[in-house]
C-alpha cells in the first residue's frame, strides 16, 4: 500500500496529536528544532490524501497536541494565580487550546478542499496556506496571538540567517516548504528540483549568518538587568511594597558602575502617583548625580481614571512608555459584553481593565541613545518592533513571566524576544521579574541569561547599533502577498488545465 493510501487509516487521527506534540518539541526550552521537519511533513501529507473534512479533522486533532502541549503553562496562570477553581481552570485551558487548534483544522479544510480542486500537482500550497493562517493567528484575531509560530523554532538552526531578511513569517514559509519538499522521501530522490531547492535553502541560511545588516554607532554601553524575583501571590500585596522598593533600590545601589539599570515589568508594585514624590524623586537624583540611568516599569492612573502598564526612564532625560499592545483578556477584555460577563461569572473580573497607550508616543532614550520599548507581550509582534528603527539604537523588553510559574513558557518568551534582536540587528536587553532576563546579540545568541527564580544582577557591555536590515525596511508585507501571489498562480494554472481537459 502507499503511504499517501496509509494515511487514510482511522489509525493516523489518533497519531495526529502526538504528531503536533512533536512539533512543540522544537522549540524552546526542548530546542528539537529537527522536529518541524518529521511532524510537518506528516499533517501536510494528510491533507494531500484525505477530504477537506477529514483534512479539517486531523488538523484539529494535530492542532490540539501541539497547542495543548506548547500552551499548557494558562492552566497555571488561571489556577495557581487568577485563583480559579480546578474545574474552571480545565474549562478555559481546554477552550483556549481548542480555539487555537481549531486554526489547524481550518488550515486542513481549506487545504483539503485547493488539493480537491487541483488537476495537476501542486507546489507551495501547503507551506503557503499555512503562513496565511498563521498570519491571520497572529495579527488580527483577537489582537493577535503569535506563539508558536514554526519560525521561531529555527532560531539555532541553519535558516536563522534568513530572520533580518524575511522576518518571522518568511523563514515560517522557508520552514514549511522544507517540510513539503520532505513529504515523500523516496520521490524526493527523483526530483530533481527539490533536492536543488533544499540544497540552495540551507546554504543560503548558513551564507546569511555570515553577513552583518548593521553597524556600530558609538561606544560601548555598560547595562545591568535586576531580576527581583519577587513571588507573584505577594507581588501585590501591600505589605510587602516597601519590602519591594528596598530591594530593587539596593539592587542599584550596587551597579552605579552601569550606564543603564534596568528593572523588569511592574517592578513597582504602586501607581506612579503614589512613588513619585518620595521613591522615584530620590532615585532619580541618585541615577543623575552617578551618570547612571534607570528604566523601570509601573503602573500609570490618569485622573480621568484610565490606567495603564507603564516604562519610565529616570535619570538625565526623563520620560514615558505606555504599552500599546495589549494583551487579550489578560489587560482587555475583547468580544464585550460577552467576555466581560463570562469573566465576571468565572470571579476573573479583575483582569482585562488596562488602556492602550497608542502608537504615536515618542521614543525613550537612555545612555543619551534612543531605544525600542516593549512591555511582555509586545516582543512578539515583529512588525510593530521595526517601527521604532533605524532610530533606536537598542532593543529593551520588560516581563513578568512569573504569572505562569516554572513551566515551558519563560522559555518560549526568550525565544520569541529573540527573534526580534535578529530582525532588527540590535541588541536586546530583557529584563524579567522570575526569569529568564537575558542580553541578547543582534544575531540572535545570548551574552548573559539570569537564573530563574533567583534574584539576580546580570551586566556586560552592547554596542549602540545603526543601520536597516531589510526586513526592518520592509516587514511582513512582501512576504504574504508573495504567498498569496503563488497561490493564484496555482489555482490559475489548474483553472487553466481543467478548461483545456473540457475543450
Amino acid at each position: 500500500m502507499k503511504f499517501s493510501c496509509g494515511l487514510k487509516s482511522r489509525l493516523f487521527d489518533f497519531i495526529s496529536p502526538f504528531a503536533g506534540v512533536l512539533l512543540t518539541l522544537a522549540f524552546e526550552p526542548f530546542g528539537y528544532w529537527v522536529f518541524s521537519f518529521i511532524s510537518l511533513p506528516f499533517i501536510f501529507a494528510s491533507w494531500q490524501t484525505l477530504s477537506p473534512g477529514r483534512s479539517a479533522l486531523r488538523g484539529f486533532l494535530f492542532g490540539l497536541g501541539y497547542f495543548g502541549a506548547g500552551v499548557s503553562w494558562v492552566f497555571v496562570s488561571v489556577h495557581e494565580f487568577g485563583h480559579a477553581s480546578l474545574v474552571i481552570s480545565f474549562i478555559v485551558t481546554l477552550v483556549f487550546i481548542s480555539v487555537w487548534a481549531s486554526f489547524v483544522g481550518l488550515t486542513g479544510y481549506v487545504a483539503g478542499k485547493t488539493f480537491c480542486f487541483m488537476t495537476r500537482p501542486a507546489f507551495f500550497i501547503s507551506s503557503s496556506l499555512w503562513i496565511l493562517i498563521e498570519y491571520i493567528r497572529g495579527t488580527w484575531f483577537l489582537n493577535g496571538f503569535p506563539w508558536l509560530q514554526i519560525a521561531y523554532s529555527q532560531t539555532d538552526s541553519v535558516l536563522a540567517g534568513y530572520v533580518p531578511v524575511l522576518g518571522v513569517y518568511g523563514v515560517g514559509f522557508i520552514v514549511a516548504l522544507i517540510a513539503e519538499c520532505l513529504i515523500s522521501p523516496l520521490r524526493l530522490l527523483k526530483q530533481g528540483f527539490k533536492i536543488c531547492l533544499l540544497f540552495a535553502l540551507c546554504i543560503g541560511g548558513i551564507t546569511l549568518n555570515l553577513y552583518k545588516w548593521t553597524y556600530t554607532a558609538g561606544n560601548e554601553i555598560q547595562v545591568s538587568l535586576v531580576q527581583g524575583n519577587i513571588p507573584q501571590d505577594r507581588k501585590w500585596e501591600p505589605s510587602n511594597r516597601d519590602i519591594t522598593l528596598k530591594k530593587y533600590r539596593e539592587l542599584t545601589q550596587q551597579n552605579w558602575q552601569s550606564d543603564i539599570i534596568i528593572w523588569p515589568e511592574t517592578a513597582i508594585p504602586a501607581y506612579y502617583s503614589e512613588v513619585k514624590d518620595d521613591f522615584l524623586s530620590l532615585l532619580q537624583n541618585e541615577a543623575i548625580h552617578n551618570k547612571s540611568d534607570i528604566i523601570l516599569s509601573l503602573p500609570v492612573k490618569e485622573e480621568n481614571g484610565d490606567k495603564f502598564n507603564a516604562v519610565m526612564v529616570l535619570g538625565k532625560e526623563s520620560g514615558f512608555y505606555r504599552k500599546n499592545h495589549l494583551l487579550p483578556f489578560g489587560e482587555y477584555l475583547p468580544l464585550q459584553p460577552l467576555s466581560g460577563y463570562i469573566f465576571d461569572r468565572l470571579n476573573l473580573s479583575g483582569l482585562g481593565r488596562l488602556t492602550s497607550g497608542g502608537n504615536q508616543q515618542l521614543m525613550l532614550k537612555a545612555a543619551g541613545y534612543s531605544f525600542m520599548t516593549s512591555i511582555c507581550y509586545e516582543d512578539t509582534f515583529g512588525n510593530e518592533q521595526r517601527k521604532g528603527l533605524p532610530d533606536a539604537a537598542f532593543l529593551v523588553n520588560v516581563t513578568n513571566d512569573a504569572w505562569f510559574g516554572n513551566s515551558i513558557e519563560p522559555h518560549q518568551h526568550l525565544q520569541i524576544a529573540r527573534m526580534r534582536a535578529m530582525e532588527a540587528g540590535r541588541y536586546l536587553l530583557r529584563a524579567t521579574n522570575t526569569g529568564v532576563s537575558a542580553i541578547v546579540k543582534p544575531n540572535g545568541q545570548i551574552i548573559a541569561t539570569a537564573p530563574q527564580f533567583e534574584t539576580a544582577v546580570i551586566t556586560a557591555k552592547i554596542l549602540p547599533m545603526a543601520g536597516m536590515t531589510p526586513y526592518a525596511r520592509l516587514g511582513d508585507v512582501p512576504i504574504i502577498i508573495g504567498i498569496l501571489l503563488t497561490l493564484m498562480i496555482n489555482f490559475w494554472r489548474n483553472t487553466k488545465n481543467k478548461s483545456h481537459l473540457v475543450s
